[in-house]
């Protein structure tokens, strides 16, 4: 071959010079398929060490050190890209979000998370409505984003009647972003065969009027069934809803995650995916149980379960993404947040038993929902481990949270020695005599970092149905963190939007950015409380070796060690070293899943579409 200096031609100037290949591999080392070097290389492993280079063969990390030592690693063929000072780190792994319902999102009549009031919300869904004049009477219209928390605050909650005095005959319904209520108009009443009459669900209600006619808010349970009617996306729809949620994951780094609410068509579509190599992060996704079913035959709910997961987990993870179900969810409460205080309370909610202008907050009655009762829960999660199956607990309120750990308890003290990895996710109030127990029985505490930031949603309504003492240690992170727990991160899109850097930097501060259009503005742009921030490290810990022992990936991601799949992904800013007010001001720049880039920009633009292995002449 002949001896010349060249470059591969990427897609721009500005990448040529950040990606070049060379030929002094020494003898006795294999030559990998790729060095990235001349870096901040934060490893995430056991001592957060911080390293210059490393070498990809096969998909996996070959080699982790210095600029020097990488040297024996670079051949004819490997590709060889300067990170120029830039910092690379583990791949993000998302161990609690909803893509499917992500994906779909970017469809629907969108409401985009903001604080409206009702004619501001009437407004926006009428236009939806203009816009899409063709559909027939009995199509519905599906809208999204729905910041009913803080419409509650403006104006109040709204119900059927908003919906009613829009000029259409169809049937309209409208997610709330925690996507635990829907409000339906009379006709979607109708379409669905809502009435008087009708049963509420054992996990969620209708909400009546003093008549004891729904008046249009589901919740939790009710909102499923409703949701239920609408027409499901056709293989095609939910293949494309898959891709675009796919896109959105790896923009922002994220290389694994983990589907909190699964089912067949989420593992059908995500297999096709696979088969097809579009899949471009590993993809873990969790069955949800039924506390009613479970009630009357856990046995066979677990069964089914378990027959579901056979027919879509595929088995030892491998450098290439792929598909692994092997977890059950399970709702234990509802949300802790107003207008809806469904999270289950060891004391009651309080409510105003004055008047708006002079409020008088004293304890009511109502102290949440608990969806599955200690006498279901224990024998069902016995049921579920010895299946093999991890459980994976919604649970918001402090009662709900304890009930969780409870259940978790028994199972250890029923089957010693049973390496299965439960988590609780959400975990939004927690007594404090239950802080030590998440490290006691080795329970995964996921939470959702930007729930920590203030917002409409907590400091104007939540925090007077709470009171003082709860929100003073409301999203108890650092707290559990301190006590010796395990803290893995969430972001449970979309019920926020998808914005990594912005929780991560919450996680640190306790506190929003208002440059940040995810974030509440000046007004409110002070910390939430005083429960203990997390230290960036910590953080960054969260989402990645965390997160990997939370879904029981940890031997081979999370961090950046020898052996280990090359799930990578580098920065625009040093997340270590940028001011605290900048944190959220970052992006991926490229992201690497075993071994493959999935996406690149600038400087690295085109290394998306190279091959691992490139045929470059030796240098000079």
């Amino acid at each position: 071959m002949k001896i010349s200096r060249r470059f591969i031609a990427i897609a721009t100037t500005t990448a040529v010079s950040c990606v070049a290949l060379v030929g002094c591999q020494t003898p006795g080392s294999a030559p990998a398929d790729r060095v990235m070097r001349n870096g901040y290389v934060y490893t995430v492993d056991g001592q957060n060490s911080v390293q210059q280079a490393i070498a990809v063969k096969g998909g996996k990390i070959v080699y982790v050190g210095s600029d020097e030592g990488v040297t024996s690693y670079i051949g004819q063929h490997t590709q060889l890209i300067d990170l120029a000072g830039r910092m690379l780190m583990p791949g993000f792994i998302d161990a609690h979000m909803h893509p499917g319902d992500g994906g779909r999102a970017m469809t629907l009549c969108d409401l985009k998370y903001q604080t409206m009031t009702r004619k501001a919300f009437q407004e926006t869904i009428q236009a939806c409505l203009d816009a899409d004049k063709d559909k027939g009477p009995d199509v519905w219209l599906e809208v999204g984003s729905w910041d009913r928390m803080g419409m509650d605050g403006l104006d109040g909650d709204p119900d059927k009647s908003t919906l009613d005095a829009l000029k259409t005959k169809r049937p309209i319904q409208v997610r709330s972003t925690d996507f635990h209520t829907v409000l339906t108009n009379s006709r979607g009443l109708e379409m669905a065969g809502i009435n008087k009459h009708t049963a509420n669900p054992s996990d969620g209600k209708y909400v009546r009027d003093n008549a004891g006619n729904p008046n249009g808010i589901c919740e939790d349970g009710a909102a499923d069934a409703m949701a239920a009617v609408v027409p499901p996306a056709t293989d095609a729809e939910k293949l494309t809803q898959t891709r675009a949620a796919l896109d959105a994951m790896r923009q922002q780094g994220i290389t694994s995650f983990f589907d909190a609410l699964s089912g067949p068509e989420n593992g059908k579509a995500f297999t096709r995916l696979q088969q097809s190599g579009e899949l471009t992060a590993r993809a873990l996704l969790a069955i949800k149980l039924d506390p009613a079913a479970a009630a009357a035959d856990p046995a066979k709910t677990i069964a089914e379960a378990k027959a579901l997961a056979t027919t879509y987990d595929q088995g030892q993870a491998q450098p290439a993404p792929g598909v692994s179900m092997r977890h059950v969810k399970l709702f234990m409460d509802g949300i802790i947040n107003a207008p809806a205080d469904t999270g289950a309370m060891l004391t009651p909610y309080l409510r105003n038993a004055g008047t708006e202008k002079a409020p008088k907050w004293t304890p009511g009655k109502n102290v949440g929902e608990l969806y599955f009762p200690p006498q279901v829960l224990k024998p069902l999660l016995l049921q579920a481990v010895q299946a093999g199956l991890d459980p994976h607990l919604h649970a918001t309120g402090d009662r709900a949270v304890r009930e969780s750990l409870d259940g978790i308890e028994y199972v250890r003290q029923q089957l010693p020695g049973n390496a299965f990895r439960p988590t609780i996710t959400h975990n939004e109030s927690v007594d404090p005599a239950d802080y030590p127990r998440f490290k006691a029985l080795d329970v995964t505490a996921n939470m959702s970092f930007q729930w920590a930031q203030q917002a409409p949603s907590t400091v104007d309504g939540t925090s007077d149905h709470l009171g003082a003492q709860r929100f003073a240690r409301m999203e108890p992170s650092g707290s559990i963190a301190l006590a010796g727990g395990r803290v893995a991160y969430g972001s449970d899109w979309p019920v926020d939007p998808l914005d990594e850097f912005l929780a991560l930097k919450i996680g640190v501060t306790r506190s929003g950015d208002p440059l940040n259009p995810h974030s509440y503005g000046p007004q409110y742009a002070g910390r939430l409380n005083a429960d203990p921030a997390l230290s960036r490290a910590d953080v960054l810990r969260t989402i990645t070796i965390n997160a990997a022992e939370q879904l029981n990936l940890d031997a081979v991601v999370g961090s950046i060690e020898v052996g280990k799949f090359a799930d990578l992904i580098v920065l625009d800013k040093n997340f270590m070293q940028v001011p605290e007010a900048e944190l959220a001001r970052n992006e991926v720049l490229m992201t690497v899943v075993g071994g493959k880039v999935v996406w690149a920009k600038a400087p690295f633009m085109g290394l998306d579409r190279q091959p691992a292995q490139v045929a470059v002449t030796e240098p000079q």
